[in-house]
């Protein structure tokens, strides 16, 4: 039997509680997150201030570098309420997705995360 150690990282990383309890913060902190209009109808970006507190920002926030990962289906289908939440920001009308990726990083110079979600 092998592991796929790049799957087992996948797992892991797509849906930590770290990014889950960072989501969270936004919906209950929404003026004070800084979101951006991408130039993608299903993706909506963020920028979180870092003075909130992060389990392991080292693997889910790395400094200066993009960590992209997609939320396995059973999170996306325990979480619609707060995923729809965030869905509600993109310029899509019907929340039809199936996918949802996560995009993560830690912009020290700026004093922010970077939370980007893509709705496939």
């Amino acid at each position: 039997m092998s592991v796929n150690l790049a799957k087992d990282w996948f797992v892991v990383a797509s849906n930590s509680d770290s990014i889950y309890n960072v989501m969270f913060y936004i919906t209950h902190h929404p003026t004070e997150i800084h979101f951006t209009q991408p130039e993608y109808t299903n993706v909506v970006r963020m920028g979180v201030p870092d003075h909130i507190k992060v389990a392991n920002p080292e693997i889910y926030f790395p400094d200066n570098k993009l960590l992209v990962n997609r939320f396995q289906d059973d999170f996306v289908a325990k979480n619609g309420n707060l995923l729809d939440f965030f869905f509600d920001y993109t310029e899509k009308k019907v929340p039809n997705y199936h996918e949802v990726w996560v995009s993560s990083a830690h912009l020290p110079a700026k004093h922010l995360y970077f939370l980007e979600l893509s709705f496939e």
